[in-house]
């Protein structure tokens, strides 16, 4: 078996769209590649926030979101599937934009990483809407992104509230 068998004919790691969009191949993990690609993005952003700080990883959540419209399209397309399970650059950027109003702490990345993946997986109003309505590209990242405003919102309260 090789790291590409969730990967429809004809695409490959070696693309470098396909490479963005599963995040490296985390995308392609067994059973629930959304969470890995969760998973994958927490020491991404720990060391993006330890050396350019908040700012810095708001940049780089929002290159990530270009760049992810790009290769989730171009894998979606070539997948003839509105959203592939193995496209998980979205849940980078989103994870990213969860993180960007916390300090780099384990509890809170970790609290930060599981209200997104709940956000992610429950897909409260606005977020339903825009995985029901909006396609291509765009619409492969814009739900991810919807989701990170609740669970940011939801870990900056906690983190002020903790002190």
């Amino acid at each position: 078996m090789t790291a590409e068998r969730g990967l429809t004919a004809g695409l490959s790691l070696r693309d470098p769209r396909v490479l963005l969009a599963t995040w490296f191949g985390s995308g392609l993990l067994p059973k629930a590649p959304g969470t890995w690609g969760s998973l994958a993005a927490l020491p991404c952003a720990w060391i993006l926030h330890q050396f350019l700080g908040k700012s810095g990883l708001a940049v780089a959540a929002v290159v990530v979101f270009l760049v992810g419209i790009w290769c989730a399209g171009y894998v979606a397309r070539q997948s003839a599937t509105e959203d592939p399970g193995v496209i998980v650059i979205d849940e980078v950027a989103g994870q990213w934009l969860v993180l960007i109003p916390v300090d780099p702490d384990i509890v809170l990345y970790g609290l930060g990483f599981a209200l997104f993946r709940a956000a992610d997986i429950w897909k409260p109003w606005p977020v339903s809407w825009a995985d029901r309505t909006i396609g291509g590209g765009f619409g492969v990242m814009l739900d991810d992104v919807l989701a990170a405003v609740y669970a940011g919102a939801v870990l900056f309260g906690f983190s002020l509230w903790m002190g």
